[in-house]
Formats: C-alpha cells, structure tokens, sequence
C-alpha cells in the first residue's frame, strides 16, 4: 500500500499542538493499517525517524440536525513519536 494511503491527514487539535513539544504527531490514518506500516509510511514521507507508534480506534459519534439522526463515521487514530535526533515535521511548523 501506498503511504500516501495510509496517513489520510494530521489532526490538528489543542491536544495536539501540546504534544508537538514531545515530538509527537498526531495522524488519521487508514483503519487497516499495523504500527509497523504507520512508522514506515512516516519515515517515507516525512523523512524522519520514528522512536514509537501508538494507534487507537475512535468510535463513531451520533449526530443530529433538528429532526433527523445519524452518525459521523468511526476512524483510526495515530501518535507518531519521533527520535532525539530526527528533524521536526515541516507540516506542523
């Protein structure tokens, strides 16, 4: 799989901003990828190292609009950390 595929976008958040300051990025990413293709599509893109990957799956969420229901869809979430010495991501900055 392509790893323009696998990282769909960054999240940019509150939450996020904060966790730059550790060297941590925040991604969605496709929900059938593995932290070892997360890392190696990472490393590929962005041209840096990554020390850990942390995935999690956000559920879906109810929504409404006056009278009618529905759901927004569930998404696979990424924290990329990167090494000491590895260069920060130029899309964050």
């Amino acid at each position: 799989m392509d790893p323009r595929d696998l990282i769909k976008r960054p999240v940019i958040t509150e939450r996020s901003t904060e966790l730059m300051e550790q060297r941590k990025y925040v991604f969605e990413v496709d929900p059938r990828a593995n932290k070892v293709e997360i890392r190696q599509a990472v490393e590929k893109l962005f041209g840096v190292k990554v020390e850990k990957v942390n995935t999690m799956n956000v559920p879906r969420k109810r929504k409404r609009v006056g009278r009618f229901e529905g759901y927004k869809p569930a998404w696979k979430k990424a924290i990329v950390k990167l090494t000491e010495d590895s260069k920060p991501i130029e899309l964050f900055d």
